[in-house]
C-alpha cells in the first residue's frame, strides 16, 4: 500500500514558508505519508476555489493544518477544515511559526488535535488518523 496522502492547509499570507519547510522536511523524515501540494496557484472566484479545494481534499487521507500565530484571520483554513469534515477526512494540526497552546486556532480545529512539530508526534497522529478513517 502506498503512503497516505496529506493535504496541507495553511495561512497563505503568513505561513507559506512554514508550508515549504514542512513539505520539504517530510520527504526526508521517516513519517509514513506523502504531502500533496494542491494549493491554489492563482487567484480565482470563491466558488471555483471551493469546488477545486474540496475535490482535492476528498482525494486525500487526511488534512494537516499548519497552525501559525495568525490563524484567527485565516478564513480559507477554516473553510478547508469544514470541507474535510464534510468529506469525512480526518484533520489534525501542527504548531508552526512560534505558535503554541495559547495561540488562536482556526474555526473547527479542536485544541486537543494540535501537536508540536516533531516527526515522531506527526507519525503518531497519522497512524491515529488512518485508524479513524478505517473505522468510519
Amino acid at each position: 500500500m502506498s503512503d497516505p496522502r496529506a493535504f496541507l492547509s495553511f495561512d497563505f499570507d503568513h505561513n507559506a514558508s512554514d508550508k515549504l519547510l514542512f513539505a520539504g522536511q517530510s520527504k526526508n523524515s521517516k513519517t509514513p505519508f506523502s504531502v500533496e501540494d494542491w494549493s491554489a496557484k492563482a487567484s480565482m472566484p470563491q466558488a471555483q476555489w471551493e469546488a477545486l479545494v474540496s475535490a482535492k481534499i476528498n482525494k486525500c487521507n487526511m488534512v494537516i493544518v499548519l497552525v501559525g500565530k495568525t490563524m484567527a484571520s485565516a478564513t480559507g483554513v477554516a473553510k478547508e477544515i469544514a470541507m474535510a469534515k464534510d468529506n469525512n477526512v480526518p484533520v489534525f494540526g501542527v504548531y508552526v511559526d512560534g505558535a503554541n497552546t495559547t495561540s488562536n486556532l482556526p474555526t473547527g480545529l479542536p485544541r486537543g488535535r494540535v501537536i508540536s512539530w516533531s516527526w515522531d508526534n506527526i507519525a503518531s497522529a497519522i497512524n491515529q488518523m488512518m485508524g479513524e478513517k478505517k473505522n468510519k
